[in-house]
């Protein structure tokens, strides 16, 4: 088997380190890639971020391609990929200080999308972060039109897939506990958000 290749990886991997650059501090320990797709982000990430247990994930699938650039890179800090299927795993066992997924909310459908902001609401404690990186609509309205020609095509393979309005993102994680930090325009049209975890407070209370 070859080593699985994205291109946009390539592409989107500098300006989305300079923002987790931002925002990962020296202090954190763990973080947790959802939807790690070929493995490429975590290689090219990962060493940059030597204090971080960079813990990669994705459907079962994908689990080989990862191990593949895993193997060729040599990274200490990165470990074995494990599966998460939103919707029907949990998060691995750890205490995380950062989660962070790329270009996956379009691919989920909204319902795997909350269910994904509910988990995170009940795992991270508070000052961890919860970083996605992909397309948003804002206000109902495309932030360009290659994004909404994006959201036709995608729609063709699975109507329930499709950019996400960033309201409804917004939403679902104030009612979770987050409060969005920041908001980062990227190139090609994407967003970084940026959301901190506010005090936890249990189900019990």
């Amino acid at each position: 088997m070859n080593k699985p290749i994205s291109d946009a990886c390539d592409r989107n991997r500098e300006p989305i380190l300079k923002v987790l650059q931002d925002f990962i501090t020296r202090d954190d320990r763990r973080l947790l890639e959802i939807g790690s797709g070929t493995g490429q982000h975590a290689v090219y990430f990962a060493p940059h971020f030597p204090q971080l247990e960079w813990y990669p994930t994705d459907v079962s699938g994908k689990l080989k391609g990862i191990k593949l650039w895993m193997h060729e890179a040599g990274t200490p800090n990165i470990q074995a990929p494990v599966r998460l299927e939103v919707g029907k795993d949990d998060f691995p066992k750890v205490k995380f200080d950062v989660v962070f997924t790329a270009n996956t909310f379009h691919i989920m459908h909204w319902k795997e999308g909350k269910s994904l902001i509910k988990l995170l609401g009940h795992r991270l404690r508070e000052g961890s972060r919860a970083i996605f990186y992909g397309p948003f609509k804002y206000e109902g309205e495309f932030t360009s039109p290659s994004n909404e020609a994006f959201d036709r095509n995608l729609k063709v393979s699975d109507p329930l897939s499709g950019i996400r309005s960033f309201e409804d993102v917004n939403n679902a994680m104030i009612k979770n506990g987050f409060e969005l930090i920041a908001d980062v325009d990227m190139p090609a049209n994407n967003q970084m958000l940026i959301y901190s975890r506010l005090k936890f407070v249990s189900e019990r209370s």
